[in-house]
């Protein structure tokens, strides 16, 4: 019987409509960085909306979930460089380890389409049940067990600058959205013009191309428009140590870490400069207590006589307890540690075991500190008449983060960050592509300091300006004018998203009352 059902579900698998839902993953996956035809995600849906005809609910769930399972093969691919080359661990543990985060996120897709045919077979359209529901489940795996807000189809645009304005009103959620009903209709149009006796989509047409001319013209008007911002722009400089994740925490590599990063600020700064960044970690040390190796820190701060934000651990004592805290610390240019801001949100396995004390044979994949704690509040950092949001590594892939420093008073977003834990993959481009809406949802440009790449300034209408490569030593300089912390985003964060939620909700409520209406109980 098992093998019989495993015989059906492989068959299923590689039929028609089984194999147009692997090419909409496929075009997916093939839209985000670093191959970035970002073209492709308005076209991608159509296999799988052409597969979906005249399925069962229960078919339609399989191939959303085909569709999502292939998409995300090829985004997230790079975990298994994470887990076997840097987690020391075996393929044998990685693969299902990756099968399972593959899975969870492909979930929502499966339930997308599953609830667009189910509503289709109750007369609700398509064209309003996926793209809420998309954005719904891109909403609901963003916030539940710790949040897995990586790649939503909105974030593929990143580049297109006219498009992503709006992501200062309704956040990547409203683009994805967009991408998510042109797909619909485009499918209408094709099936219409086929022949297939489908009407062509007229009104959700006239309605796609208000929404896009209304989109694109808002988008023009903010990326013409003067920043508001009346305060004095910075001189920043951005180092890139390219530090080598197995010597990054070895005690004998570090003085030469050290010699890397004196090296480099120093050359940058000759010009002279406002303030120097220093990636997630630049000091694999406690930089409170290895004294000797503070002050060469703070002396080169007064040498150059420019603030300093650096990434090192702290610890710190919580109702009695010593903490680890993955933090950024800020110097003036007199060599005085002003300030200190914690990472919030950390990376399960990364930076801490869930659960560790009920699997003590777990441990973390990345070597260095034992297991951090989460930092306690969004503290800006005062840099001058300045005030900088610190977003330590994959904290810039979180909207809310960058929306409480924004709210907290920072004008400039800061994301040091470590990404040589990826290797040469797609993820770095990936983690910038996302980052990039940090600045446009909060009109905050974003300063981005990495051990390895890629190090970028992004201006607050998510213009990248300059960006370094991969796995190389140097350094960025450009001048930032702090922002002007203006958006509707700020101050409404997700409800647009939280409403798609909200609906979904309701929809699921009406295809359950019409399904009892149509179907008469025996």
């Amino acid at each position: 019987m098992i093998v019989r059902d495993l015989s059906i579900r492989l068959a299923q698998m590689f039929d028609r409509p089984g194999l147009l839902a692997m090419l909409s993953g496929t075009l997916i996956a093939l839209s985000f960085p670093s191959i970035g035809l970002s073209f492709l995600a308005w076209v991608a849906l159509v296999p799988l909306l052409i597969a979906l005809e005249g399925v069962s609910v229960r078919r339609a769930f399989r191939l959303g979930l085909t569709c999502g399972v292939v998409a995300y093969t090829g985004i997230l691919y790079w975990i298994n460089i994470v887990i076997v080359y840097y987690g020391h661990l075996p393929w044998a543990a990685s693969i299902p380890v990756w099968s399972v985060l593959i899975l969870w996120m492909a979930l929502f897709y499966g339930a997308a389409a599953m609830l667009a045919c189910a509503g289709e077979k109750v007369g609700i359209k398509p064209v309003f049940s996926l793209p809420v529901a998309w954005v719904a489940g891109d909403m609901i795996r963003s916030v539940i067990m710790t949040g897995a807000p990586w790649s939503m189809l909105g974030h593929s645009q990143y580049r297109i600058l006219p498009l992503i304005q709006i992501a200062d009103i309704c956040g990547v959620y409203g683009i994805t959205l967009l991408i998510v009903l042109a797909n619909v209709i485009l499918y209408r149009v094709i099936r219409a013009v086929s022949g297939a006796g489908v009407p062509y989509p007229v009104k959700s047409a006239l309605l796609l191309l208000v929404l896009l001319i209304a989109t694109l013209f808002y988008g023009f008007n903010r990326l013409t428009s003067v920043n508001a911002s009346v305060a004095a722009p910075l001189r920043v400089a951005l180092i890139q140590g390219n530090i080598a994740q197995d010597v990054k925490w070895s005690q004998a590599f570090r003085d030469e870490t050290l010699d890397i990063y004196e090296r480099l600020t120093r050359e940058a700064a000759k010009g002279g400069v406002d303030l120097v960044v220093w990636p997630e970690s630049a000091v694999p040390f406690f930089l409170q207590d290895e004294l000797q190796h503070a002050e060469r820190i703070k002396r080169l701060a007064r040498d150059i006589s420019a603030y300093m934000i650096i990434g090192s651990p702290a610890h710190e004592v919580r109702n009695g307890k010593r903490v680890y805290l993955n933090s950024a610390f800020a110097l003036s240019p007199s060599g005085d540690i002003i300030g200190r801001s914690d990472k919030i949100h950390l990376v399960p396995f990364g930076e801490y075991v869930p659960l560790g004390k009920f699997f003590p044979f777990v441990t973390k994949l990345v070597a260095g500190i034992g297991d951090f704690s989460p930092g306690e509040r969004a503290t800006p950092l005062a840099i001058g008449q300045t005030r900088i949001g610190t977003l330590v590594c994959a904290e810039a892939v979180f909207p809310e983060l960058g929306r409480s420093y924004a709210n907290n008073g920072a004008r400039i977003l800061a994301n040091i960050t470590n990404d040589a834990w990826f290797g040469r993959s797609s993820a770095p481009y990936q983690h910038l592509s996302i980052a990039v809406f940090r600045a446009v949802e909060t009109r905050t440009p974003l300063i981005r300091a990495a051990n390895t790449g890629i190090t970028a300034f992004v201006d607050q209408n998510g213009h990248i300006k300059t960006m370094t490569g991969l796995f190389v030593e140097g350094f960025r300089i450009g001048e930032v004018r702090p922002g002007s912390g203006d958006s509707i985003y700020l101050k409404i964060g997700d409800a647009p998203a939280w409403l798609c939620v909200l609906l979904t909700a309701g929809l699921v409520v009406m295809i359950r009352i019409r399904r009892k209406n149509i179907i008469p109980k025996e």
